[in-house]
C-alpha cells in the first residue's frame, strides 16, 4: 500500500514537474529574480576568485593616484596637475572619488584593499542593473548568464584593471534606476544631462568644481572637458580596419560626429517622437495623475537612453578597452528589444565580447565589431516598440 501511494505521488511530481514550467525560471522576463539571484551569488565568489588567483595588470591606477595626490598637496591649477599617463582629464568629481580611494588603500599603494574595493563597486553595479531589469520585464532569465558568465573583459576593467569608466557608468545606472522608481530629482543627481531639472545639475557641478574654478579656471574647462585631445592608435579596439594616419585625420573625426549627430537625430524626429507619450515630467506630483501613465513613461525611458548611448559608442572616433563598460550591461535589453532572431541576439553578443578580448585588436576584429553595431542599429531601427500599438491595460506595475 505504502508503495503504491509512493508511486502515486511519484508520478504527480513528474506531472507536475512539466518542462514549460521548469523553463519558465529560464525565459520567462516575469520570473528573473531566481536566476539573478543565483548569478549574483555566483559572482561574489568569482570576484574573490579573479582577486586572488589572476595577477593584477597596472594600467592607469599609478597615474590616478599621483593625479590626485597633486589636489590633496594643494594644487588645483588643472594645468598642473598630471601623471605617469599624461595629464588629468576627468571632471572635479573623478578627483573627490579617487581622493577617497587614496586614503582607503595607503596613498594608493595597498592594491589589494583597491580590488576588493572595486569588487564592491562591480557587485553594486550588477545589483541595480538587475534591479533595472527585473522592473522593466524585457529580458528572459537566461540572458543573463551572458551578462555574467561570459564577460572576461568586464571583470578585467573592474577587478585587474580598476579604471574610472565603471565609477561613473555606476552612477549613470544609479539614475536609471531612480528614474524608474519616479525618483526624478535624486536621478537627476547621478546623471548630470536630463533636462527638467538641469538647475539643480549645474549648481552641483559649479560647487563641485569650485576650488579649480576659483584656481584657473580656463585649464579646468579645457582640459576636464577637453573633446578635442588625440586618441592612441595602438589602443583603438574599432578603428584597427583604417591607417593610422586617417585614425588621426581631423576631417574623419568630424565625419564621424556628423554622422553620430545626423542617426541620433533620426531616431528623436522620426522613433522617439512618436515613441514617448507627450507628458511633462512635473505633473508627476499632481494627484490626478494617472499611475499607469507615469508607468508607461517610466517603461519607455529605458530604450530611448540606452539607444542614444549606442550610437555614441557606434560612431566613437576611439574606443579602447576600459570603453566597453560603457554599454555592455544595455547591449541585452537593445538586442531583445529588436525583432532580430534569438539565435542572431546571443551570437551579436558573443562576436562583440570576442572582438573586445581580441588584444591587440586586428582589422578583422574591428570590422566584425562595426558590422555587429551595424546589424544592431538597424535592429534598433526596426524595433517593433516603435511600431506596436501598447495598450495601457497591459502595462505591467514596477514593484
Amino acid at each position: 500500500m505504502a508503495a503504491s501511494i509512493k508511486k502515486q505521488m511519484w508520478r504527480k511530481f513528474k506531472r507536475n514537474l512539466k518542462p514549460s514550467t521548469f523553463f519558465r525560471y529560464l525565459f520567462d522576463p516575469n520570473l528573473c529574480v531566481p536566476v539573478m539571484i543565483l548569478l549574483f551569488l555566483a559572482e561574489c565568489f568569482v570576484s574573490i576568485f579573479v582577486i586572488n588567483k589572476i595577477k593584477y595588470t597596472e594600467i592607469d591606477w599609478v597615474a590616478y593616484m599621483q593625479e590626485v595626490e597633486g589636489v590633496i598637496n594643494g594644487t588645483y591649477d588643472y594645468m598642473q596637475l598630471k601623471g605617469d599617463t599624461g595629464p588629468l582629464v576627468y571632471p572635479a568629481g573623478f578627483v573627490y572619488i579617487f581622493s577617497g580611494l587614496y586614503y582607503l588603500t595607503d596613498h594608493g599603494k595597498d592594491l589589494r584593499a583597491a580590488q576588493y574595493i572595486f569588487a564592491v563597486l562591480y557587485l553594486l553595479s550588477l545589483f541595480v542593473i538587475f534591479d533595472i531589469y527585473r522592473r522593466v520585464k524585457k529580458v528572459p532569465p537566461f540572458v543573463f548568464f551572458f551578462m555574467c558568465c561570459a564577460s572576461y573583459r568586464i571583470h578585467s576593467i573592474f577587478i585587474l584593471r580598476m579604471f574610472n569608466d565603471p565609477v561613473a557608468m555606476l552612477f549613470l545606472y544609479l539614475a536609471i534606476d531612480l528614474f524608474l522608481l519616479n525618483r526624478w530629482s535624486l536621478g537627476c543627481l547621478m546623471f548630470s544631462d536630463y533636462l527638467n531639472k538641469r538647475y539643480i545639475i549645474s549648481h552641483f557641478q559649479v560647487v563641485f568644481a569650485l576650488p579649480f574654478l576659483l584656481e584657473n579656471p580656463w585649464a579646468y574647462i579645457k582640459m576636464s572637458f577637453n573633446l578635442g585631445r588625440q586618441f592612441f592608435y595602438k589602443w583603438t579596439v574599432n578603428w584597427r580596419l583604417i591607417p593610422e594616419d586617417i585614425f588621426l585625420n581631423r576631417t574623419f573625426q568630424m565625419s564621424l560626429l556628423l554622422a553620430h549627430i545626423v542617426i541620433l537625430l533620426a531616431f528623436v524626429m522620426i522613433k522617439w517622437r512618436r515613441y514617448l507619450p507627450k507628458m511633462d515630467v512635473s505633473s508627476f506630483k499632481k494627484p490626478n495623475i494617472h499611475l499607469h501613465q507615469i508607468i508607461i513613461l517610466l517603461l519607455q525611458i529605458l530604450l530611448p537612453l540606452f539607444t542614444a548611448n549606442f550610437i555614441g559608442m557606434c560612431f566613437s572616433r576611439s574606443l579602447h578597452y576600459q570603453f566597453y563598460v560603457w554599454y555592455f550591461h544595455g547591449l541585452h535589453y537593445l538586442l531583445w528589444s529588436t525583432n532580430l532572431p534569438v539565435v542572431l541576439r546571443i551570437l551579436l553578443l558573443g562576436v562583440i565580447e570576442l572582438c573586445w578580448n581580441t588584444y591587440p585588436s586586428t582589422e578583422l576584429s574591428s570590422s566584425m565589431l562595426h558590422v555587429c553595431h551595424l546589424v544592431t542599429l538597424i535592429g534598433l531601427w526596426m524595433s517593433p516598440a516603435y511600431t506596436t500599438q501598447r495598450k495601457t491595460t497591459s502595462v505591467q506595475k514596477i514593484e
